[in-house]
């Protein structure tokens, strides 16, 4: 499905990038061009953003304020049927605020870049995947699934950037961090590392987002109700105690399968990983194996109850 296409279908979202129409003209060479003319995003990339804070990250009242209308755009995203694939800093643009819902931020943040949004849970589709390594889920890089809980995990790993001004893996500066990196990575610590510094409310929502599960992960409408998000700047929050909400995410996602496909490659890196070798040796094969067999008791349940959960 095309990315103008997409893009009417999320017209009406106010968090999705709006597109206000689309022309062909002929190149120089004769070539015909397909031209979508976008929102104007005057406040550049989320990347930019936190690139700006020089590795200290952003204030978290204003993460909070991001996250939320970010998460709308996923909500909006999944609610119709699709999977975005490809959530990052780079791909989340910063548009003028002026109808005020960004909740008194001076920009709005807007999910762009529809290249690899799929249909969810298409029954037909071979295991594969695509988007950028350092914001891969587990079940996407070790199955080939991506479905709409990878969407979340991305987006834990891009709240977590926001908060830290740093990214969710570690890895040398100037290197690039491609997939076998996110393996050793998994290997190493399951989840990226969730300072201890941040608030017992953003801890917990990161916990969320981080779940190895897909059906114990948060959906979108569950995480706009977690407290992070919910609580004010003034730090009188809506928190009451343990509530079990587990149970409420959705049951659509598809099972793991017992074998570890090597999924195909669609991120812009695609052609230089193309030029290595990056099939896995048995080696590298045999302990996410062991990996995908082995229980490990999932994070303690959160300690904040979600508004509306059963």
């Amino acid at each position: 499905m095309g990315e103008d296409i997409l893009l009417y279908i999320f017209r009406r979202c106010p968090f999705v990038i709006n597109c206000y129409g689309e022309d062909e003209t002929i190149g120089a060479d004769g070539r015909h061009l397909f031209n979508v003319f976008l929102e104007y995003a005057d406040g550049g990339t989320m990347a930019d953003l936190i690139e700006k804070s020089r590795g200290f990250g952003l204030r978290e009242f204003q993460v909070r304020k991001y996250t939320e209308s970010i998460l709308k755009g996923i909500k909006y995203i999944h609610e119709r049927g699709f999977v975005h694939c490809d959530l990052k800093p780079e791909n989340i643009l910063l548009v003028s605020d002026t109808a005020g819902s960004s909740g008194g931020a001076r920009f709005v943040p807007k999910i762009g870049d529809l290249g690899l949004t799929k249909k969810a849970n298409q029954k037909w589709e071979k295991p594969s995947f695509g988007g950028t390594p350092m914001y891969l889920s587990p079940e996407a890089v070790v199955y080939g699934i991506q479905q709409q809980p990878s969407d979340i995990w991305a987006l834990g790993c891009v709240v977590l950037q926001m908060l830290t001004g740093r990214h969710p893996w570690d890895f040398t500066p100037g290197a690039v961090f491609d997939v076998r990196d996110l393996l050793t990575a998994l290997l190493a610590s399951r989840i990226p590392a969730i300072p201890g510094w941040l608030s017992k409310e953003a801890k917990d929502f990161l916990q969320c987002c981080f779940m190895w599960n897909t059906s114990e992960r948060f959906t979108a409408a569950m995480l706009l109700n977690h407290p992070f998000v919910t609580k004010l700047d003034n730090g009188v929050g809506d928190v009451k105690p343990i509530k079990q909400v587990s149970s409420a995410v959705a049951s659509s996602v598809p099972d793991c399968p017992s074998f570890i496909p090597l999924g195909s490659w669609k991120s812009e890196d695609a052609e230089e990983i193309a030029q290595e070798n990056v099939g896995f040796s048995e080696q590298e094969i045999l302990p996410l194996k062991l990996m995908s067999r082995h229980v490990v008791p999932s994070p303690k349940p959160s300690t904040f109850a979600i508004m509306g959960a059963a």
